[in-house]
């Protein structure tokens, strides 16, 4: 997306938190493309595919949707919202085919190497959902850096952007979060064997 087109996102953004629907309207095809990257990020990896991306885009449309007025105060911040949205609508979806009980059929994401949290090139959804609302009580910066960088796909740079923090804490946050949760997938998997 050009520099235009983020202008434009950010004014319809600003419009919609005004309480605006018509900009709600128009910004849905500026973005369209870009939530469908993300959902399709999100979606990577999963040992079954009863949830196709569009139908994960629709899900968080009809969410960010459902708000009279939306508090995201930029582009990036948007994305990482809807990331967050998707990140739900998954684990509800993976809850709601019965497997809140890890280790049974459940729905799993690969990290790539990026990420590099556990050495596993999958991870539970439900696990890794449950281990980051652990982390958001805790820091709810560091979960929320996980949430930017992991499920928006965003660069060190953008979400210090969207953070407001500079892109040093990030990166040292962003590393934190990462061995942490690390540490409690293996602690989760350890009780389950």
């Amino acid at each position: 997306m050009g520099p235009a087109s983020s202008n434009s996102v950010t004014e319809l953004l600003l419009r919609w938190r005004e309480g605006d629907a018509t900009a709600r309207e128009a910004l849905i095809p500026l973005v369209y493309k870009e939530l469908h990257r993300l959902a399709a990020r999100c979606l990577a990896g999963q040992n079954h595919q009863t949830l196709q991306s569009t139908a994960l885009v629709h899900g968080a449309y009809l969410r960010l949707a459902g708000q009279s007025s939306l508090r995201a105060n930029d582009r990036t911040h948007f994305f990482s919202i809807a990331a967050r949205l998707m990140r739900e609508i998954l684990v509800d979806h993976t809850r709601a085919r019965g497997c809140a009980k890890r280790g049974s059929s459940c729905v799993t994401i690969s990290f790539d190497e990026q990420v590099a949290l556990p050495r596993k090139p999958e991870i539970d959804l439900v696990a890794l959902d449950d281990a980051l609302n652990q982390l958001s009580t805790m820091d709810p910066r560091q979960a929320t850096i996980v949430d930017l960088r992991f499920f928006g796909g965003l660069s060190i740079e953008d979400a210090s952007q969207a953070l407001g923090i500079s892109p040093a804490t990030v990166k040292r946050e962003w590393s934190t979060a990462r061995l942490w949760l690390q540490r409690e997938l293996k602690r989760g998997e350890a009780h389950e064997s």
